[in-house]
């Protein structure tokens, strides 16, 4: 397995593509058929690739300060993580998380912050759930364009503590977009 930190502005229309395809096959009932992005680009993605050099795993990041009861924290955000369906229960998404954490460590990083329908993988790779209010900037994935701020308390909020801050409970404005 090989892992490739991309930049979002170093994709090719190959790789843009490939992109599409496990992102499409992931998430088949809800991600759009006409771009790589639910809301807003990542900034940078970890793609896992196999022996045959086919794009089989996915995590977007996004690097940001959010606010925490008051306190300006750094956050790196997960957007997307997914392993094609041929490829499950091989620890792929544990291995693009690790790359994540690495990432994480050389950098000024507070959290690691993701949003989960199903928390194991999560827990089993050091995340915690946590129960805070939120605020954040609703934008509508399908006209692209901000259509509210919402506010209120989001089910399968995850963190990983990764600089010396503690997490509390409370507000949390996310200072931008829901992942």
């Amino acid at each position: 397995m090989k892992i490739k930190q991309v930049h979002e502005y170093n994709i090719d229309e190959k790789l843009e593509a490939d992109i599409q395809n496990v992102l499409n096959r992931c998430f088949p009932e809800i991600y759009p058929t006409n771009r790589i992005y639910f809301k807003q680009l990542p900034h940078l993605r970890f793609l896992a690739f196999n022996q045959e050099n086919q794009l089989v795993g996915h995590v977007g990041l996004d690097y940001r300060v959010m606010n925490l009861n008051g306190e300006i924290i750094k956050v790196l955000g997960l957007i997307d993580l997914c392993v094609s369906i041929n490829n499950r229960s091989k620890g792929i998404g544990s291995l693009l998380l690790s790359e994540v954490d690495r990432l994480s460590k050389k950098g000024i990083v507070d959290f690691i912050l993701w949003f989960a329908d199903n928390t194991n993988l999560y827990t089993k790779n050091g995340y915690q759930t946590v129960e805070n209010n939120c605020t954040w900037l609703k934008i509508n994935h399908g006209s692209q364009n901000t259509i509210d701020i919402g506010s209120e308390s989001i089910n399968g909020l995850m963190i990983k503590k990764v600089g010396n801050k503690e997490w509390v409970q409370g507000n949390l404005d996310l200072l931008g977009y829901l992942y």
